[in-house]
């Protein structure tokens, strides 16, 4: 054994002997230094760091804030992209402020055979198109990513319209999304409405069916003007042409009936 390495475990013995809690407190300090260089958290300089709530996965909160749930991992030294836990704080670069995961982001989304809605899941009054224009882009599978909603190509500045009665749950600019509405409605129905022009509701605020909510706008990571809708059942992502009024005989791709988007 080195003389060297011989000498220090006699010193600590002597210095066990004579100050026990002194050498545990030592000791608790090189563990703790030990672990902080092992992974110190990245600097919140260009970003913001977000704390994990119950139900939030790595994957939602890339989503919510538009970021690639891999790179979120390797920012934060994640060895497992699948093991985070409630309370922890995850540096997120580029955000300017934390973001409401649970209400931007679906917890999953119905990738099932399309089916009618069961009665029980429609809400009291049936629900109307937002805007009067032609569906360019469906519900489903995108490649290696998933549309949770659909695009209803309209000018810029059509006004965009509550759906059905509830209450702002959110309106505020989202990367990706742009301006961003958010609906809460009755039976656990949500609605979503991105790339506004303008929104002209907030949080808070309870809107009738019909009501003006915000004008389309191409905001966001849009190549046109178009409003991206999402109807969402218990924080699920839904098709929503299984919930809007049937357009009998026409392709999804032909052009709202104005006069069936004001009566039903």
């Amino acid at each position: 054994m080195p003389i060297r390495q011989t000498l220090g475990k006699i010193r600590l013995a002597k210095l066990a002997s004579r100050c026990p809690y002194r050498l545990l407190g030592l000791m608790l300090f090189w563990h703790i230094a030990g672990c902080a260089t092992q992974a110190p958290p990245p600097p919140a300089k260009g970003g913001v760091y977000h704390t994990v709530k119950p139900g939030e996965t790595l994957y939602r909160i890339g989503r919510a804030y538009d970021l690639n749930y891999a790179e979120l991992a390797r920012v934060n030294r994640l060895r497992d992209p699948n093991q985070i836990h409630v309370g922890q704080k995850l540096f997120i670069p580029g955000a300017a402020r934390q973001l409401p995961v649970e209400i931007i982001t679906p917890t999953d989304s119905n990738v099932t055979i399309p089916s009618v809605p069961k009665f029980s899941d429609l809400p009291d009054n049936a629900i109307i198109w937002p805007i009067v224009g032609g569906i360019n882009s469906r519900f489903g599978r995108r490649g290696a990513t998933f549309h949770d909603g659909i695009d209803i190509s309209a000018q810029e500045g059509t006004p965009i319209r509550a759906i059905d009665k509830g209450e702002v749950i959110y309106s505020d600019q989202l990367r990706g999304y742009g301006n961003l509405v958010i609906l809460r409605h009755a039976g656990g129905l949500v609605s979503v409405y991105a790339h506004n022009q303008v929104n002209l509701v907030a949080a808070g605020q309870v809107v009738a069916q019909g009501d003006t909510i915000a004008k389309v706008g191409s905001t966001g990571r849009v190549t046109g003007p178009h409003l991206h809708l999402e109807i969402r059942k218990n924080n699920v992502a839904q098709d929503p042409l299984l919930y809007l009024p049937q357009l009998c005989c026409r392709e999804s791709s032909d052009i709202v009936d104005a006069e069936r988007l004001i009566t039903e």
